[in-house]
């Protein structure tokens, strides 16, 4: 017996699916104000495992000041960057052929990391290995960019998803990007 009205049950998710809050057809559709709400809103775990992450920077004023007095009350804070000097990044910039350079772009989220000056909680790897694939960690919820062919990551699709079941689809990000975490080289901050 079911006890929702047919026109109900076709909006209400059951599946796997149900872990999908939105979708957005490019990451830059998102509201610059879901990002700050997941940003705020976060107090244990935060990963931003883009390849750039320049964009935060240009899009919230003082994240660094925020994201230091988000470590120094005990959340752990993540960066995973592409390394600027690799073979990977010089063939993105090939493909991208685009004045603001991948290399650039990491160096800018590289010196606004060095800026907040040494903070306990904060940390940053770096790894080409995420080159097609952008998680951003907050708590329970993410933001997920599967980069397009040639496109930038602003370009690309995003999923906004939030945890809710074992296994399920945040939690296979959330081990890639563990995975990616554990296998990258430490950034002298």
């Amino acid at each position: 017996m079911t006890l929702w009205p047919k026109s109900v049950r076709s909006h209400v998710k059951t599946g796997h699916d149900r872990e999908i809050i939105a979708a957005y057809p490019f990451r830059s559709a998102a509201p610059t104000s879901l990002w700050a709400s997941l940003i705020d809103g976060a107090s244990q775990n935060l990963a931003f495992a883009g390849y750039t992450n320049y964009f935060l920077w240009q899009q919230h004023p003082r994240l660094g000041a925020r994201l230091k007095a988000k470590a120094e009350a005990g959340a752990r804070i993540r960066f995973l960057v592409g390394d600027p000097e690799s073979d990977v990044t010089r063939k993105r910039e090939e493909v991208e052929g685009v004045p603001l350079t991948v290399s650039t772009r990491i160096k800018i989220t590289l010196d606004a990391l060095e800026k907040m000056g040494e903070c306990r909680g904060v940390e940053a790897r770096f790894s080409d290995q995420h080159i097609a694939l952008s998680v951003f960690q907050f708590d329970d919820q993410m933001l997920v960019t599967p980069h397009i062919a040639s496109l930038l990551g602003d370009e690309s699709p995003m999923l906004h998803l939030r945890r809710l079941e074992d296994d399920g689809l945040y939690d296979r990000f959330a081990s890639h990007v563990t995975a990616l975490w554990e296998s990258g080289r430490p950034v002298e901050l």
